[in-house]
C-alpha cells in the first residue's frame, strides 16, 4: 500500500477554546474582556490530513485523500449568559477517494467519508450557573467514552445535534438530559444523509465516588418516516457503566471498566428485537507501559437483528479500519488488547506516545469467525501542532474484504 506523506500545517493565532480534537495543540491565551464580567473567546480548530485507503481484493484503486478542515466562530459569554457561533469548511486538496457525496464521479475508490463541505457547525445560546447549564440550538454532545453519544471527532466534518439539554450537578451526583430533533452527520449538507430527524431522548446520569464513576443511562431513539432505511436504527436503550481503579499494594493499580445495556425497538422500527451490550476492560501501568484487555459485545436477537448505537463516534471502537460501523445482524463480539507506552519529551517531540492494538471478531450468533485486526498510533507535539500518524490492518475471514488504512495529519486549535 501506498503511503504518501503530507506536509504537516503549522498557524499562529490568539484566543482559547479547544474543540474536541485530542490530536491538536491548543495555544495558551485568555478570552478577550469586552466589557465588566462580558468576554469573547474565539475559535480557530484546523486539521490536515492524508488518509489513504487500500482493499486488495476488490477493483476499487487505492483511494488517496489529503483535507484539509477548518472550524472557526466566537463565543460570547455575559453575567452567565453566553452565544456561540462556529462555522465548518473541508477542502480536498486531493480528491481520489469516495466520499459518499452520490454522483460525483469517484466511486471508483474506497470510502473516506470526509466530504468537501461548507456548514454551519454549531450556533447555541445558553445559561450557567453553580446550578448547572442550560444550552439551546445546534450543539456537540458527548456522553462518556462516545460509545453511545458522541461527535465523531475523527472524521473531518463533526457530528452535532439540533437539541435542548440540561446539565447539573448536586454534589457528587451528575445529571444530564437531551432532547435533540437532528442529528448533524458527517457527510456534509450536500449528502441525502446531511441530518436525520427525529425524538431522541438521551438521559445520562452517575455519583463520582472515591474508587469508582457509577453511570446510568437511557438512549431512547424515534427516526422519521422520511428516510425509511433510517427506522430500522430507532431503538430504547436502558444500561449502567462503571469505572475506577483498585489499589494493589502501595505504589500499583488495576484500572477497569465495566458496562451493560438492553436495547430493543422503538417507535417505528419494523423489526422486532432484544439485544444484549457488555463491556469489561482491566488494564494497568508499569512505568511508562501501559498493558489493557477487553472484551465487548454487540448482541444479536437470533440474527434478526444486532445492538446498535447511531449516535456514538464508531471510530473509536471495533477497530481503526472502521469495518463495523454498522453491527452485523449476527451481533460483534470484539476481544481486543492494547500495549502503550509513554516516552514523553524526545526532541521537540512533546508527549511522545505510541500504541499497538490487536482485535479478534467474532459473531454473536452462528459460530461465524469474521477476521482480525492489527492497529497502530504514535502521536506528539511540536510546539502548539499537534501530529498522529495511525495504521489498521483488517484481515477478513468471513465478513467484508482486507482493509488496510494509514493517516498522517497535523491540527491546531485555540
Amino acid at each position: 500500500m501506498k503511503k504518501k506523506l503530507a506536509l504537516l500545517c503549522a498557524a499562529s493565532a490568539m484566543g482559547s477554546a479547544a474543540p474536541a480534537c485530542a490530536q491538536s495543540g491548543p495555544f495558551a491565551a485568555a478570552p478577550v474582556q469586552i466589557a465588566d464580567d462580558t468576554t469573547l473567546d474565539l475559535i480557530v480548530d484546523g486539521m490536515l490530513r492524508y488518509e489513504t485507503v487500500s482493499q486488495p481484493d476488490t477493483p476499487l484503486q487505492d483511494a488517496d485523500a489529503l483535507t484539509f478542515r477548518m472550524r472557526s466562530g466566537a463565543e460570547l459569554v455575559s453575567h452567565g449568559f453566553f452565544v456561540l457561533g462556529e462555522a465548518e469548511a473541508t477542502l480536498a486538496i486531493v480528491d481520489n477517494y469516495n466520499d459518499t457525496i452520490p454522483g460525483n464521479g469517484i466511486e471508483p475508490y474506497p470510502v473516506v467519508p470526509d466530504p468537501e463541505n461548507v456548514e454551519l457547525n454549531r450556533l447555541q445560546i445558553g445559561y450557567k450557573s453553580k446550578a448547572g447549564t442550560l444550552t439551546v440550538g445546534r450543539q456537540r454532545i458527548i456522553h462518556d467514552d462516545h460509545r453511545f453519544v458522541g461527535n465523531v471527532g475523527w472524521r473531518q466534518n463533526e457530528q452535532t445535534f439540533d437539541a435542548v439539554r440540561a446539565q447539573g450537578k448536586i454534589g457528587p451526583v451528575a445529571l444530564d438530559a437531551t432532547y435533540a430533533i437532528s442529528q448533524r452527520t458527517i457527510f456534509g449538507i450536500d449528502s441525502p444523509n446531511a441530518h436525520f430527524d427525529g425524538d431522541m431522548i438521551l438521559l445520562n446520569g452517575g455519583i463520582d465516588v472515591k474508587i469508582a464513576q457509577v453511570k446510568a443511562f437511557a438512549y431512547l431513539l424515534d427516526y422519521d418516516e422520511e428516510k425509511p432505511g433510517r427506522l430500522v436504527y430507532s431503538s430504547q436503550s436502558y444500561g449502567f457503566r462503571a469505572m475506577g481503579a483498585v489499589p494493589i499494594g502501595e505504589t500499583f493499580k488495576l484500572d477497569y471498566l465495566a458496562s451493560y445495556a438492553r436495547q430493543s425497538d422503538y417507535g417505528d422500527n419494523p423489526v422486532s428485537y432484544d439485544a444484549d451490550y457488555l463491556n469489561g476492560e482491566a488494564g494497568f501501568a508499569i512505568g511508562p507501559v501501559g498493558l489493557k484487555g477487553g472484551y465487548e459485545l454487540l448482541g444479536s436477537d437470533d440474527g434478526a437483528a444486532a445492538f446498535q448505537t447511531p449516535l456514538a463516534t464508531l471510530h473509536k471502537f471495533n477497530g481503526f479500519a472502521d469495518l463495523f460501523l454498522s453491527t452485523p445482524a449476527t451481533g460483534l463480539q470484539d476481544y481486543y488488547g492494547t500495549a502503550s507506552i509513554k516516552l514523553g519529551d524526545v526532541a521537540m517531540m512533546k508527549g511522545l506516545g505510541a500504541n499497538i492494538i490487536y482485535h479478534q471478531f467474532d459473531s454473536d450468533v452462528g459460530g461465524i469467525d469474521y477476521g482480525s485486526e492489527w492497529d497502530a498510533v504514535i502521536s506528539f507535539k511540536l510546539g502548539a501542532i499537534g501530529v498522529l500518524a495511525k495504521y489498521a490492518n483488517y484481515q477478513a475471514a468471513n465478513f467484508g474484504t482486507d482493509t488496510e488504512k494509514f493517516w498522517l495529519q497535523a491540527g491546531f486549535s485555540f
